[in-house]
């Protein structure tokens, strides 16, 4: 399975609204990628007289794709930011 680690920033604001604050912009940094490696399940499509073999990621759902396909995010760090640029 491909794991992709990011790092997540979220600026915050409040308004009359929402009093307790909310965030108005995510930012998601991609920090390092683990590959998973070939597919281990190709599927193979058929056009006419042609057959073509192709990742199952291509064509299957993510319930029946090989754990080479298969992609898992994870969190490394969520900040949360005002807009005066201190830490929350």
């Amino acid at each position: 399975m491909t794991i992709v680690i990011v790092d997540i920033e979220h600026a915050t604001h409040t308004c009359p609204v929402y009093p307790d604050g909310h965030p108005y912009d995510i930012r998601r940094t991609v920090v390092d990628v683990i590959p998973g490696g070939p597919c281990r399940a190709p599927v193979t499509v058929r056009c006419g007289e042609q057959t073509t073999r192709i990742p199952c990621h291509r064509h299957e759902p993510t319930k029946r794709q090989c754990g080479a396909c298969r992609v898992i995010v994870t969190e490394r760090t969520i900040t949360t930011r005002t807009p005066n640029g201190t830490a929350a």
